[in-house]
This record gives structure tokens, C-alpha cells and sequence, in this order.
């Protein structure tokens, strides 16, 4: 599409965007969203056409259900009610639950749901558009209230705000600074099964606690299709090869031709990584917003892309440097004061989980309390950080692992 929907003009007719996004996954088509249903201008640009794959489990928790827009349909492909736990493919114990814990979708499908509901909100998409670099002074911006984003191709869009939520590897990310502290390496392969094979697997999902630290292995069902990963620490990529070979292989599925095998890198931010330069804001991916642990990132991409949407916004509206700098910096507590919390308890999880893994699968699998603790976050009413602040227990169980470790 064209950028002719753009009120504004700058000072050689050019349209000047409210609002630019570069990247249509959740936090990009979250942040447009946001940005749109405000009044505001929005221009959604994305590389790829869509539909288009992305590397992911697809689970979608309690915080992702609870983060989506009004009315949002979820293309859900099963609804999981029981979790299968093995450590390493031994001690292999399955928790059941009577309600729904968590539900799975396919990325192509849900992410071109969310553009399309941004695109009802108001926000233009414009697809094939790789962005190169985004520009805040010299002869490309017209005044300082103006971010020039530059096209691969050598175009120039101008915006009041950006929203940069184009990925793990993200060229906004760079720009603004973004600095990371955990970096993994995520491989998987989607393996269409017979119906018999398909049907063992309805409402089930395994999770394998891995022989590397800090890994750990997932299949998860979607109809006709088995999701099967691996997540380790990037530098391990042989091993991690080898743990996804050997987990299909002992899962009995090798028999089966994967329609798609692929990986991916995600990468968690420094607790002082920037959020933002000036007028541009990073969410999602591309400021290395998701959970240490888990490496869980989809809630974490809508809620931070919604905020970004938001006071993007307020960026936009900033006539000087001083008030575009203090709406950044509300942006950057918002996160820090909710998605920072959540990763801070993350990390001391993982820090945990690379020593004792043993002792995560026995509390999971035997101790009840610990069962419905993951159940409650799976279902979205709390989170880890919840727990840990308001449950002693676990609190001074945290701590003294912590100690431990």
C-alpha cells in the first residue's frame, strides 16, 4: 500500500507518518494496533508477504490470551489439559487438569490476524518493505520532530515516532542500542503424523527437561502436525542438533518427513539495555523482551508492542526533545516496572534450572503446590514473579536455592 494515507507533510511535500512500526509479528501488529485505535496515523511495515512462517512453539498462556485485541479470535489448532514431564527421557510423569491450561496456534495464521485486526484499527500495512536503517538527523530528516526511515531500496518514510519490533536480529534494536545478556539457540521441526500417531497426542504437550544446562525440549500437538523443538545456549549448536535428533528419535516420530525444519537465536536484554533513542522505541524481539527461563516471548511481544503502540503516540505528539525524552523514558519504566520483574524471576529460574534440573522436574511432577503453581501461570491468573511475591514459601525456596547456587 501506499503512504498517501499520511495527513502530514513535510517541508518537500513528503507525508509524515504519527506513527511508522517495522515489523508485522505480535509486538509490531500490537503496537500499530494500539498506535491506531488512538487516532493516530499508523503505517505497518513488514519484509515478508503474509502469511508467513516463524520459528515457534505457538503456545499461547494466560498472558498472551488476556493481551490480544477486543474481539480477537484466537486460531487455536488444540487446547492442551495435560503436560507430560521427563528429565533428559527419563522419570517421564503426565499432570492432568479438568480446565484448559494454555492454548496452541501456528504463527502464520495468528500473526496475520493480528495485522488484520490492526488494519481495522486504522493502521496501513505495506508488505516486501525492508528497512534498512532509521535516521534522526542529517539531510534525510526534514526537523527534529522527524525520524526517517530508509528502505532497502533507498526509499524514505518519515515518521513523528518509530516502534522497532522487526525481530531477534533487529536493525532498530542497533540503532537504538539494545544490549543483551542471553543469547540461545532454538531448533524445530513440524512432522505431519498419521491420524493414529495424532490422536495419542490430542490435548498433551511433553516437555523435556534437556542434557545441556538450561535446556529443555517440547512437542506440541496442532492437528495433523507435530511441533517438535529443542532451546539451548547459543555455542552449543552440535549438541543441540544432536539432543533434537535424539528426542525425535526416542519420541518414535524419525519415521516421519518434517514439512519444515528450522532455528532460530532468541536473545534476552541486559537489565540497562535502552529501550529507546530519541524517537525511536524497541518492543517485543528486537529489545529482547521475553523470558529467561522459558525463553517464552509471544506475551511478552503483545504486551510490550501494546505499550510501545501507546506512547508512541505521546512521542508523536512531543514538540521538543525534553518531552519526547520523558515519554521514552514513562515508555522504559512501564516495561521494566511489569516485563522486568517477570525477567528478573526468570533469570534466577534458569540460574536454578542449569544446577538442578532434577530438582525442577521432582517439585513439578511430585509436589502438588508446585503443579498448580504452573498451572496458574499457564492459565494467566499469575505469573512467576507473582508467586514469588506473594507466597513465603516459595519466596524464601527461591532465596535459598539462590544461596545454593
Amino acid at each position: 500500500m501506499s503512504s498517501e494515507n499520511a495527513d502530514a507533510v513535510g517541508e518537500h511535500g513528503q507525508p509524515v507518518w504519527d506513527v511508522v512500526v517495522v515489523g508485522g509479528g505480535p509486538a509490531g501488529a500490537s503496537a500499530a494496533y494500539a498506535a491506531a485505535v488512538a487516532g493516530r496515523q499508523v503505517l505497518l511495515l513488514e519484509k515478508a508477504e503474509l502469511p508467513r512462517y516463524k520459528t515457534c512453539g505457538g503456545g499461547i498462556i494466560g498472558p498472551s490470551r488476556d493481551s490480544l485485541p477486543p474481539g480477537f479470535e484466537l486460531p487455536l489448532r488444540d487446547r492442551v489439559h495435560a503436560v507430560t514431564f521427563s528429565l533428559n527421557g527419563r522419570l517421564t510423569r503426565t499432570r492432568r487438569s479438568k480446565r484448559m491450561l494454555f492454548g496452541l496456534i501456528n504463527r502464520p495464521e495468528f500473526d496475520a490476524g493480528l495485522v488484520e485486526q490492526a488494519q481495522k484499527a486504522g493502521a496501513v500495512l505495506r508488505t516486501g518493505a525492508t528497512v534498512s536503517r532509521v535516521e534522526q538527523h542529517g539531510s534525510a530528516v526534514p526537523d527534529r520532530r522527524t525520524v526517517a526511515v530508509v528502505l532497502a531500496d533507498g526509499e524514505t518514510v518519515l515518521a513523528r515516532a518509530v516502534v522497532g519490533a522487526d525481530g531477534s536480529a533487529s536493525r532498530i534494536g542497533a540503532h537504538v542500542g539494545v544490549e543483551l545478556d542471553q543469547v540461545d539457540l532454538g531448533l524445530e521441526a513440524e512432522i505431519p503424523v498419521p491420524a493414529t500417531v495424532a490422536e495419542d497426542w490430542a490435548g498433551r504437550v511433553l516437555i523435556d527437561w534437556g542434557p545441556m544446562p538450561g535446556s529443555y525440549g517440547w512437542v506440541f500437538p496442532k492437528g495433523e502436525t507435530l511441533t517438535v523443538g529443542v532451546i539451548s545456549a547459543r555455542g552449543e549448536g552440535a549438541a543441540t542438533k544432536r539432543y533434537l535428533e535424539d528426542f525425535i528419535a526416542r519420541l518414535g516420530l524419525a519415521g516421519f518427513e518434517p514439512a519444515i525444519s528450522s532455528g532460530h537465536l532468541t536473545r534476552c536484554r541486559s537489565d540497562d539495555s535502552p529501550l529507546s533513542r530519541g524517537r525511536v522505541l524497541v518492543c517485543g524481539d528486537a529489545a529482547g523482551l521475553l523470558e529467561p527461563w522459558t525463553r517464552e516471548g509471544i506475551s511478552f511481544a503483545l504486551r510490550s508492542g501494546r505499550l510501545a503502540g501507546e506512547w508512541a503516540v505521546r512521542i508523536s505528539e512531543a514538540h521538543d526533545a525534553v518531552d519526547a525524552r520523558r515519554q521514552a523514558l514513562n515508555y522504559a519504566f512501564a516495561i521494566k516496572a511489569g516485563l522486568g520483574v517477570e525477567m528478573g524471576i526468570g533469570r534466577r529460574m534458569l540460574a536454578l534450572f542449569e544446577r538442578r534440573p532434577g530438582l525442577l522436574h521432582a517439585a513439578i511432577t511430585g509436589f502438588r503446590p508446585a503443579w498448580k503453581a504452573f498451572a496458574d501461570i499457564a492459565r494467566g491468573s499469575t505469573t512467576l514473579a507473582g508467586i514469588v511475591s506473594t507466597h513465603g514459601m516459595a519466596r524464601r525456596a527461591l532465596e535459598a536455592m539462590d544461596r545454593r547456587a
